[in-house]
């Protein structure tokens, strides 16, 4: 118990300190990569701080090579010559800040502005004492408050340059500010990118007053109300349908429902058969309905612009899904088609290896040293050999093969089968072995330890056989190959199977004479084989009796019981018929007075026993 404790101790704490660890890492490796992307962001900022700088500088050199008289070259050639690496430093300058920004662009989300529930566009950068957060939202405020003015015009939308930015303007009121470091961001120009953003807002707030008016609103209700009486026809329908159903299927009862029987064996009678269908039925019925609202709410929702991120996202809690367990049955393709490839080419590696089993089996192949019973066995071990090697193969191209989960329930279910089958696989190894000792087979009259009987079954867990009173023994294959086992049968048919017993008779009986009578009991015994003919040992010389055993020859050894039974009436037949006495090892014959033991059957009609010797003393 102790054991198993540790063990489920140690399978709990290995996995949560290696996801401990994995959090651990992830956590260091975030903060690593927040920490390179500030970097990153800061240079771009010093970027443009140099660029802005380098502007000022290059305007008041060249308002001042615009001063200058025609006459003072000398003057205007420094100023062009810095005027030219400034240029040229900031051309450097641009391309290094494009640069950064595409690397940083895979990482880095701007902020949406969404006034109408939709997002029109993304602020990525700050703006003097304003992060891009902040500029997000004030965008935010200023469009809303755009959308409330009813007198709202998109042509009163004006983009107006100024000395660093283009500022889109409406009525004086400014909306959004356009920088170098925006444009950049979006591969453009600022007065591009200006113009774009001023086109998406006109129509952004000229679509939403529209669909905001009163005149939108009642039209969309009326959509509404159409929608919820549609809903309401198609619930109905449902119902009626499910209704009439459920009655063909009362009706069916006792006709073409008539119950599910496998065989003699009846699994499910009409009635439980009709309630299954009823079930499925209604089960339906409320998966349909369900159906049917959820489906029908992004609608009603889709309508008003009010709603209509919740229509979004209500679909897309369906949509999503369903788009990523498309995609990923879509990347699954190219690994499926490699598994259905090494199923192909290992389902015909295992029928070729089947075909040579059943030749080998039948016995038209024949290998020198390897038996045709040992063809079936070795056939299942290497099955399982090539079903494991696939499986290998395959592994990595499963889904979810490479998860940390997926990797610990392996190790797990592997610990489990290791710890749990390990007095199973012993049994399993210990029926392999003998299969290829070929020790004993079906139907073989066999003693293992002290039980003995006819095997009846072999498998690769137990061995059963049946004794003579007909009982059933099952024995455990590791017990069996490391216990003595004794075959009667192996034999029996090709040099026979030598029944012997063992008789003690006095010394006063002749010893050829109890050779002969015991070699004739045999002979007469049924199942006992007359050629060999039986033979007698001597097997030992007591201080009362000669114990004498007779061999015998028979090739049916399941029917020992018999044979020993059968030979043993017949010894006491012949030696009663022959007057010789079967003498109990201790017996001492006196026969002073006293009647023989051989029955009365046996003896002469004028047999008298003998009378009593007396002798007189004298004194």
């Amino acid at each position: 118990m102790k054991v198993i404790f540790k063990l489920i101790f140690f399978l709990v704490l290995i996995p949560s300190v290696l996801f401990s660890q994995g959090d651990s890492t992830r956590l260091k490796n975030d903060s690593l990569l927040n920490a390179k992307l500030n970097n990153q962001l800061n240079k771009v900022q010093q970027l443009s701080a140099q660029r802005f700088q380098d502007s000022l500088r290059r305007a008041e050199l060249e308002m001042q090579v615009a001063n200058l008289s025609v006459t003072d070259k000398i003057k205007r050639a420094a100023l062009v010559k810095e005027l030219n690496s400034i240029k040229a430093k900031d051309s450097l300058r641009l391309v290094d800040q494009k640069h950064r920004i595409d690397s940083l662009r895979k990482f880095v989300k701007g902020f949406p502005v969404a006034p109408f529930m939709d997002t029109l566009f993304y602020i990525y950068t700050r703006q003097g004492s304003f992060t891009a957060q902040e500029r997000a939202e004030a965008i935010d405020k200023r469009l809303k408050k755009l959308s409330d003015d009813y007198s709202y015009r998109a042509d009163s939308l004006l983009v107006i340059p100024s000395e660093i930015t283009n500022d889109i303007l409406y009525k004086n009121n400014l909306i959004l500010s356009v920088s170098d470091r925006d444009a950049l961001w979006e591969n453009t120009t600022k007065q591009q990118l200006a113009t774009k953003l001023r086109g998406i807002i006109a129509k952004a707030v000229t679509t939403y007053q529209r669909e905001t008016s009163w005149q939108t609103l009642i039209k969309e209700g009326l959509m509404a109300l159409l929608v919820i009486v549609g809903v309401a026809l198609l619930i109905y329908a449902i119902n009626r349908l499910i209704r009439w159903l459920q009655a063909k299927a009362d009706k069916q009862k006792g006709g073409l429902i008539k119950g599910l029987r496998l065989r003699n064996y009846e699994l499910m009678n009409a009635a439980q058969q009709v309630y299954i269908i009823k079930f499925i039925i209604k089960s339906t019925r409320w998966i349909l309905i369900i159906l049917v609202v959820y489906l029908a709410l992004p609608v009603l929702f889709g309508l008003f612009p009010f709603t209509r991120n919740i229509s979004g996202t209500l679909l897309g809690y369906v949509i999503s899904p369903l788009r990523n367990i498309g995609k990923s049955l879509w990347d699954y393709v190219p690994n499926l088609i490699t598994i259905l490839v090494l199923v192909f080419i290992f389902r015909y590696i295992l029928r070729f290896l089947h075909y040579i089993k059943n030749e080998i089996s039948s016995g038209k192949l024949t290998i020198p040293g390897f038996y045709s019973d040992w063809a079936n066995p070795t056939y299942q071990i290497i099955r399982v050999l090539v079903l494991a090697f696939l499986l290998v193969l395959i592994y990595p191209y499963l889904p979810g093969s490479d998860s940390p989960i997926f990797k610990g329930i392996s190790v797990f279910v592997g610990v489990l089968f290791t710890f749990g089958s390990a007095g199973a696989l012993g049994n399993v190894v210990s029926g392999l072995v003998m299969t290829y000792m070929r020790a004993f087979k079906i139907g073989d009259r066999l003693q293992i330890g002290e039980a003995t009987g006819d095997i009846i079954e072999k498998n690769l867990l137990v061995t059963r056989l049946r004794t003579i009173q007909n009982e059933i023994v099952s024995i455990p294959n590791s017990t069996v190959l490391s216990s003595h086992t004794v075959n009667y049968s192996s034999d029996a048919q090709e040099r026979g199977l030598i029944v012997h017993t063992t008789v003690t008779i006095g010394y006063d009986a002749p010893w050829r004479q109890v050779h002969q009578l015991l070699i004739d009991a045999a002979l007469d015994t049924p199942m006992i084989e007359h050629e060999p003919r039986p033979y007698v040992f001597q097997t030992s010389l007591d201080d009362y009796y000669v114990s004498y055993r007779i061999n015998a020859f028979t090739k049916q050894p399941n029917k020992q019981a018999v044979i020993y039974s059968d030979l043993h009436a017949n010894i006491q037949d012949q030696f009663n018929k022959a007057g010789v006495e079967i003498m109990s090892p201790h017996y001492k014959a006196l026969r002073d007075g006293n009647a023989t033991t051989i029955p009365t059957d046996y003896l002469p009609k004028d047999y008298i026993a003998p009378p009593f010797t007396t002798q007189e003393r004298k004194k």
